[in-house]
């Protein structure tokens, strides 16, 4: 079989699994899930997955809502990685149920020509992207072993090449001081409160003086019961970012050091935990990334850097990137100027947009998979490129 007859009959593929595709997307945004509590989605993806004859090993990695879906018998190992982890309050307005829904339409579509192409497909469910790390956990279990070529796409408010990633690490301070009688006896208190006051101040000054592309910021998860009781504890969670993980590193130290500050000048304890495992910023891979391009284009949807920061974030596939050459394209699904993590994006994320911007990235990234099997040229490319 020709490329182009390939690629032609990839997308009639999804063209014809459309209206399933569409709704898998819509059941996920209807029916958000946290990270690693994602059992509906796990049940919607592998479900239509088996029911299209794959091999699917469900919970796979030691991760109940993980999964594992296999096309292909030899040749060289290509991975589709799905995400479907929704966000506390607003839902799916980062679009992992696009992400799924897409990764499933171009794994259905590319393991149809998987002996054609004598190639591989490993269809990587993986949950908890948004500050769990799934994809973490999964590469330290195995995940990613003998994988040549990593493909996603991630929803925003333009087609573009990638995210502009950085690197990332949360933290949580936990303040101890001494309750008292806020009014009959406030000098025997220590106020654990103050302390992650003054901290918070002192990383708000911090922030003066931290590159452009380097974030601190944070919130208070608790702060006392009883106004009239000097809180005995207190405590904020941060998140750290930076460019590069060598850079993370000292960012870490002073934001550190700054709240330590605030908990010394209220005499109170700290304690410091650093959440989970960091996130490493991606390493795009260039000639993976313009496949997908002119597979992209060549279905009318054309990808271009932003003229600004395009769209600024975090993300667990920075890890994997580091291993495996990966690429992390961006889907138009919402209007110009409408921002990720917002109550607008997540209705965007059920749109008729959305829903077009699903098959594209689908056809697109199936068409990127065949391209990797068809020419073994492309895959050393990816490889001679790939600077861990």
């Amino acid at each position: 079989m020709k490329l182009d007859e390939a690629k032609s009959t990839i997308c009639s593929y999804i063209d014809d699994i459309s209206d399933e595709l569409i709704a898998i997307s819509h059941a996920i945004h209807e029916n958000p899930e946290l990270g690693y509590e994602e059992h509906f989605a796990h049940e919607q993806l592998t479900q239509v997955l088996i029911d299209k004859g794959l091999d699917v090993s469900t919970g796979a990695y030691e991760l109940d809502t993980a999964f594992e879906a296999t096309a292909g018998k030899t040749g060289p190992v290509v991975a589709l990685l799905c995400e479907y982890d929704a966000l506390p309050g607003i839902g799916h307005a980062c679009g992992h149920n696009i992400i799924a829904a897409a990764g499933i339409g171009a794994g259905l579509a590319a393991s149809t020509l998987a002996e054609t192409f004598n190639g591989r497909l490993r269809i990587l469910g993986t949950p908890a992207e948004e500050g769990g790390g799934g994809k973490v956990r999964m590469l330290n279990k195995g995940a990613f072993e003998s994988v040549e070529a990593v493909l996603m796409v991630h929803p925003a408010d333009a087609d573009l090449p990638n995210i502009s990633s950085l690197a990332v690490q949360q933290l949580k301070a936990t303040y101890t001081g001494k309750a008292a009688h806020a009014a009959a006896a406030p000098e025997k208190g220590i106020n654990a409160l103050d302390g992650a006051v003054l901290g918070y101040m002192g990383v708000a000054a911090l922030r003066q003086h931290i590159a452009p592309d380097e974030r601190l910021h944070g919130i208070f998860t608790s702060g006392g019961q009883k106004a009239n009781i000097v809180p005995e504890t207190a405590e904020s969670t941060w998140y750290a970012r930076s460019a590069t993980m060598e850079r993370l590193e000292v960012l870490k130290a002073r934001l550190v050091e700054t709240l330590n500050g605030g908990a010394k000048s209220a005499g109170c304890d700290i304690q410091i935990e650093w959440i989970n495992e960091p996130y490493a910023e991606v390493l795009d891979n260039t000639p993976l990334l313009d496949a997908y391009i002119k597979n992209s284009e060549s279905i009318g949807r054309i990808v271009k850097p932003s003229d600004g920061d395009g769209v600024v974030g975090s993300t667990d596939l920075g890890n994997v990137s580091h291993i495996v050459p990966s690429i992390h394209p961006m889907v138009k699904i919402a209007p110009e100027g409408t921002a990720i993590h917002t109550v607008d994006f997540e209705k965007c994320a059920k749109s008729e947009e959305a829903d077009k911007g699903l098959l594209d990235s689908s056809k697109a990234l199936a068409m990127t998979v065949i391209d990797c099997w068809y020419d073994s040229s492309l895959l050393n490319q990816a490889k001679e490129f790939f600077q861990p």
